[in-house]
């Protein structure tokens, strides 16, 4: 947890400049219309018309802590990177980078490492889920099943942070506590050693929708509830065509066409919301009052998401099928990275001690 004893005092002298925003994307499966919504919209959004820094990144040593096919982990990035810059993300404009591209950062992690105590990663939620599975089961380990990686992930992300002293880190809900363990971090670092890392803060958006999925729970990837953005490699239909199928596969009640409906208790509503605006929205409750029925419901809404990612398609297939450009948009990325990374790996080293013994000529 968060140590409030640790003041902004702590932060280094560039705290002081523009914020510097950081987003980090695991690649793990194909990017669903949650994802979209939840993530990468409003991310995108938030930098437009901002004069603020924004690093984005492609977090894959945080995807093989969960993921051992090497396959998924490979098309994933690609999948995902694609997908970013379809939607509008300008690679000019943020520094869009792979993470294991930039080698500083796992250098730092370990540093990090050294400094910060076992207790506080004894307290991540990732780590006492797996732990509290365990304890119900009889005769097996607390740790049973549990990688170095899952217990150590929040200094991974830590250094993934501090290695560019953002200042603000959208993440959900789920993810504030390794924000608060990033700043516990750096203020071990300081304390101990030199006012190094800015203290990071979490910016959560509480307006930012959670869709639920086909089957009415979250959407999400762990339930196979979810409605692909670009659909599934598929030469015989065409990524429209799946997007149309998943949604007519949303469940809905019972209730007959000219039936009064709920739109408050319907999937079909709450995602036709994220992509509407008030007045189409306020009409579309109307039709429910006057009993619309499930397909009429789900043709409109296929045809409002349809109208907003169908632009981003040609792009995306563009970059699929091309993906050497990707790469070099990715590579361009990491050295922008490493401008910065390189700099505060020098720094950091030498604050601990690492440097050289005399200058050589």
């Amino acid at each position: 947890m968060s140590n409030n004893s640790i003041s902004n005092s702590q932060t280094p002298d560039n705290s002081t400049e523009a914020k510097r925003i950081l987003t980090g994307i695991k690649p793990t499966g194909i990017p669903h219309l949650g994802n979209y919504v939840g993530a990468i919209r409003p991310a995108i959004e938030s930098i437009q018309n901002s004069e603020h820094e924004a690093f984005f990144f492609l977090a894959d040593y945080h995807g093989i802590i969960g993921c051992y096919d090497p396959a998924i982990i490979h098309e994933s990035t690609k999948t995902i990177a694609a997908t970013w810059i379809a939607c509008g993300l300008d690679p000019e404009r943020v520094t869009f980078y792979r993470q294991s591209d930039v080698p500083e950062i796992p250098e730092l992690a370990w540093i990090l490492n050294c400094s910060c105590a076992k207790g506080l990663m004894n307290r991540a939620h990732a780590y006492k889920a797996s732990v509290d599975i365990n304890m119900e089961k009889s005769d097996v380990d607390p740790d049973q099943g549990v990688t170095m990686g899952l217990f150590g992930y929040p200094v991974l992300m830590a250094a993934d942070i501090l290695m560019f002293n953002a200042t603000h880190v959208p993440v959900g809900r789920d993810q504030v506590q390794h924000i608060e363990m990033a700043r516990d971090i750096a203020g071990t670092f300081n304390h101990r050693y030199k006012t190094l890392f800015t203290l990071p803060s979490a910016v959560v958006d509480n307006d930012i929708p959670l869709l639920t999925g086909l089957d009415g729970r979250k959407m999400s990837k762990s339930y196979s509830n979810t409605i692909p953005l670009f659909g599934e490699p598929n030469p015989q239909v065409s990524p429209e065509k799946q997007m149309h199928k998943a949604i007519m596969k949303i469940v809905t009640n019972s209730q007959l066409p000219s039936e009064p409906k709920d739109p408050d208790d319907s999937a079909i509503f709450e995602i036709y919301k994220a992509f509407a605006t008030p007045e189409e929205i306020a009409d579309m409750r109307a039709q429910f009052a006057a009993g619309i029925g499930w397909g009429d419901a789900k043709t409109a809404l296929f045809n409002k998401i349809n109208d907003e990612i169908a632009p981003f398609r040609a792009r995306y297939e563009e970059l699929m099928n091309n993906p050497k450009e990707l790469e070099e948009i990715l590579q361009m990325g990491a050295e922008k990275a490493r401008r910065h990374s390189r700099k505060q790996l020098d720094k950091t080293r030498r604050a601990i001690g690492i440097r050289p013994l005399a200058k050589l000529k």
